[in-house]
């Protein structure tokens, strides 16, 4: 019986969609005034995603477009889908910045280098999409997001979410929602109302259709427009129309896929080949396709069922005619027929111009275990990660895994692609290939290694008791194998130790120390790993005059240390970074915090390395808080917030409370302890919960609630943090003195005294003046106060010396010598008023009431009207820094810093930038060394 022919008009493809194309015209009118839009169409298959895309690239007119789609059988090619979507772009990366040019070029396999961090790879593509949007506005397309491969998913969400003035809109269509594309507005395209489905099917059919029937299909298809063409190209005008036909039911088949399927069965054999050849091969090469055609005898006659069933056409490429034809053709296949089909396209493919496209067609064609194929696999994974795809790399290494019959060789490849997968932040798929493992006859290294990759991944998805444990039986695993990375790990395992706190903490932190004693020596001369595990194992189970040494020849080595070496990439950048701080605080070296925060700083900046360049910002923000720069650690706390906007990550709410906490923004402060301490709480890091029980006696002793600043002090004290006391034990004794507690100012006094002897540095010894102060009188407490004076006056913390002016005025007013409190009084208000910290000035200004004395608030100067992101901007700018400079620095396109810097201008009353450090809004803290 004929089936019916189904009319056809322009428009039909878009009935029912006006709201969708409303959203569509006014994203173009946006794109074309020059700003920049991202946007995701979501919705199942079939619901017109594809053609609500055309739709958009024809309300373009005097837009460049480029396109690019996801391919399933191609998702494990790292940047197939950026180099699709760029190819016509590429003769302009010599317009680059040396770094962003040499990235891209890197990742497209053009040359070899480092491999690129896929957010700085993307701020090169931003800076290329911004360039070639100079000349006209910029339509990028990506249909079927949910297939392209993971390398590229990741650069175009960075991509999208840093899009601001460039004049470019990007635009995905996809399935489901995606952790890649989280956040970014969305678009969402359901089934057709009832009413819109049959307009729909009124508007297509050239014969009567039975308004029964027309229910039955609007029903099962959910409205589905790709379900009810198809379902109408499989019936028959007699079945439309109604009647006897009704009886046993309409054949709906309720699923595109199954419609699609019969329509694929239906072929002739060859026909039926030739697609399957075409579904199997992601490049869409008309020569390729025909070339493995020819192999498996295949005429070009083959191609005309298809062509005329609307399933494939062959032009200047392989189109097939939506992509669910070429997952259902492919995955309809038997797995024999697949396997012909990759075989033969292997042949076909070059293995010098396409080595991986090569490799993958003959994984996917070998039948059974094949070593030729698993160490290509292996090539082709080292070329993955050359160019930085971590996914693609893993991808390769599980597959020649899978070829490797040799079971000690096979573990090796899985422990390889786990490790990819877990450097590709994939930490759950990491984790499944380490239980495949688990049944496997490993070896004594393959077994410790991978109790490693574990540990190393609970670290990094900070579950501190869990890696602890982990990381220590690996470590002791490892003693007898390889003692260089034993005692890395057993380093690893403190730190993780150390961040789980007192959570088991008897059989965390000193089981961890303990074993680290016992460690195998390390390599003669030691490296700075060695030196850091070997003093804080000491320092954790000796006493401070043991480890002290060992501490001050760690943190000079690690000073010494090149932060961009192999060794830093391998141990010291995870496990050594991390306890830097510690051992600086610990030995009261606060230079050295500094030199090391800065050194990192610029290094993570230099190799674009997002994680790294996090951990420094804060790091660095930390000290400058402690420092009394307050101001210009928000700056460094903003960025750290839009490197996490840009990576579509959370920032680190501890910034929050730290700044709250000093700014004395009590009610906000107080909120925030809370939040933060439960999320510590959560993750069983209990160095967190430390942090902020000191946080909590800072806020206290500012607000003059002593009581409560000595019970928080003291619970901190008491768990005995490394890098700690020298910030915990100053708010100890200062809420014993002010409360009377003799007997917990003698333990921080006691606890002082034997740090300071041990190490005399100025701020220890000006620390411990203050706390000896406190509990003496008279002509001693005054010079004990002066003491201190001098000796804090001599380092970067000018916080501590600013209290410290408070405390002795505070004393004097006490002493009724009003003239001499007011001199310090004022000292302290001014500094701590400049220094934007307002509660302890409120401190200082009560007691100058106390003294007589009239006072008002100091007003501090703000940044005016700037937003975050403008004063970052106009502060680069005041510097020196170019527009693609500042746009690397703080991952936004040189186009959109131009725009940004147009607008500080107009707020600013100013015309260029040699007039910003005229009138840029007070940095107090701008000029520290």
């Amino acid at each position: 019986m004929a089936k019916l022919s189904l009319g056809s008009r322009p428009a039909t493809a878009l009935t029912g969609r006006r709201s969708e194309c409303d959203v569509l015209d006014r994203l173009i009118e946006a794109v074309g005034a020059g700003e920049s839009r991202a946007l995701v169409v979501r919705g199942e298959p079939g619901v017109g995603k594809t053609a609500l895309l055309e739709y958009l690239v024809e309300q373009a007119p005097g837009f460049r477009v480029v396109r690019a789609a996801g391919v399933q059988s191609e998702m494990e090619l790292a940047f197939a889908g950026l180099h699709q979507l760029l190819a016509s772009m590429l003769d302009r990366l010599e317009g680059l910045p040396a770094p962003q040019s040499e990235a891209l070029r890197t990742a497209f396999g053009l040359a070899s280098g480092r491999p690129p961090d896929r957010f700085f790879l993307g701020l090169a593509v931003l800076t290329l999409l911004s360039d070639v949007a100079e000349e006209q506005p910029l339509l990028c397309v990506v249909d079927d997001e949910q297939w392209l491969d993971r390398a590229s998913a990741d650069v175009l969400a960075f991509v999208a979410r840093r899009l601001d003035r460039e004049s470019v809109g990007l635009i995905f269509a996809a399935r489901a929602e995606s952790d890649e594309l989280a956040a970014l507005p969305e678009l969402v395209v359901g089934g057709l109302s009832d009413v819109d489905a049959y307009a729909l099917l009124d508007s297509i059919l050239t014969a009567p259709l039975d308004p029964r029937v027309r229910e039955q299909i609007v029903s099962e298809t959910r409205g589905i427009p790709l379900a009810m063409l198809e379902v109408l190209r499989d019936l028959t005008p007699a079945e439309l129309a109604g009647g006897f036909g009704l009886a046993g039911g309409v054949p709906v088949s309720g699923t595109v896929e199954e419609t699609f399927r019969r329509r694929i069965h239906a072929l002739p054999s060859d026909s039926r080949r030739l697609l399957q050849l075409a579904a199997a091969d992601p490049v869409g090469d008309p020569l390729l396709v025909w070339g493995a055609a020819d192999r498996l005898g295949i005429s070009t006659d083959a191609a005309s069922a298809p062509a005329e069933a609307g399933l494939l056409e062959f032009g200047a490429r392989v189109r097939f005619r939506h992509p669910l034809v070429r997952s259902t053709t492919y995955w309809s296949a038997s797995l024999q027929e697949r396997q012909e089909a990759h075989r033969a396209l292997a042949e076909a493919t070059d293995p010098e111009i396409d080595a991986d496209r090569h490799a993958w067609h003959r994984a996917h064609a070998a039948p059974g275990p094949d070593d030729d194929v698993a160490k290509e696999l292996d090539r082709s994974a080292a070329r993955a990660q050359a160019r930085g795809g971590l996914a693609a790399a893993a991808a390769f290494l599980e597959r020649s895994a899978q070829l490797t019959l040799e079971p000690a060789r096979r573990a090796e490849r899985l422990l390889a692609a786990a490790r990819a997968k877990r450097d590709a932040g994939a930490f759950e798929a990491a984790l499944e290939l380490l239980v495949t493992l688990e049944t496997a006859q490993l070896g004594f290294y393959s077994t410790a290694e991978a109790g490693h990759l574990r540990g190393q991944i609970a670290l990094e998805q900070q579950r501190g008791s869990d890696a602890a444990r982990l990381l220590l039986s690996a470590a002791r695993r490892l003693t007898p194998l390889d003692a260089p990375l034993a005692r890395e790990t057993h380093l690893e395992a403190l730190v993780a130790a150390l961040w789980a706190g007192d959570l088991d903490r008897t059989g965390g932190v000193l089981a961890a120390a303990e074993a680290a004693r016992s460690a195998p020596a390390g390599p003669e001369p030691p490296r700075a790993v060695d030196v850091a595990l070997d003093a804080l194992a000491i320092g954790l189970t000796e006493d401070y005059e043991a480890a002290a040494p060992l501490l001050t020849r760690a943190l000079e080595l690690l000073l010494a240390q090149d932060m961009g070496s192999d060794e830093v990439g391998r141990s010291l950048w995870l496990a050594a970074s991390r306890a830097t701080q510690a051992i600086a605080i610990e030995l009261w070296d606060v230079d050295a915090v500094h030199t090391l925060a800065t050194r990192q700083l610029e290094v993570a900046r230099q190799a674009g390395a997002l994680v790294q360049l996090r951990l420094a910002l804060n790091f660095l923000g930390g000290i400058l808080v402690y420092s009394g720069e307050v101001a210009k650690a928000e700056l460094l706390f903003d960025e750290d917030r839009l490197v996490a906007e840009a990576t579509g990550n959370q920032p680190v709410l501890y910034n929050d409370v730290l700044v709250a906490v000093w700014r004395g923004q009590e009610a906000q402060a107080t909120k925030l302890l809370e939040a933060t301490r439960s999320q510590a709480n959560a993750r069983g890091m209990g160095r967190f919960v430390s942090s902020l029980m000191h946080l909590e006696s800072v806020l206290n002793n500012a607000l003059g609630r002593y009581e409560a600043a000595r019970e928080a002090a003291w619970q901190a004290f008491e768990r005995g943090d490394l890098g700690f006391g020298p910030l915990i034990v100053p708010e100890l004794a200062e809420a014993a003195s002010r409360t009377g507690d003799a007997a917990r100012l003698r333990t921080a006094l006691d606890w002082l005294t034997e740090r300071a002897r041990v190490t005399p540095t100025e701020w220890a010894l000006g620390i411990e003046a203050r706390v000896r102060a406190l509990s003496s009188d008279g002509a001693a407490a005054e010079a004990l106060y002066r003491e201190a004076l001098e000796r804090l006056g001599r380092t970067r913390l000018r916080i501590e010396l600013a209290r410290t002016h408070l405390l002795y005025g505070e004393w004097l007013r006490r002493e009724q010598r009003r003239v001499d409190a007011r001199e310090q009084l004022h000292t302290a208000d001014d500094m701590l008023s400049m220094m934007g910290v307002e509660a302890f000035a409120d401190r200082a200004r009560r007691e100058l009431l106390a003294t007589g004395e009239t006072v008002r608030k100091r007003r501090v100067e703000t940044r005016g009207d700037l937003t975050a992101q403008e004063f970052q901007i106009a502060r680069l700018a005041r510097d020196g820094l170019t527009n693609p400079e500042i746009g690397a620095q703080l991952f936004i396109s040189p186009r959109t810093v131009q725009y940004h810097l147009r607008k500080v201008f107009l707020k600013l009353g100013i015309s260029s930038r040699a007039e910003l450090d005229r009138v840029l809004p007070g940095d107090p803290a701008a000029s520290s060394q």
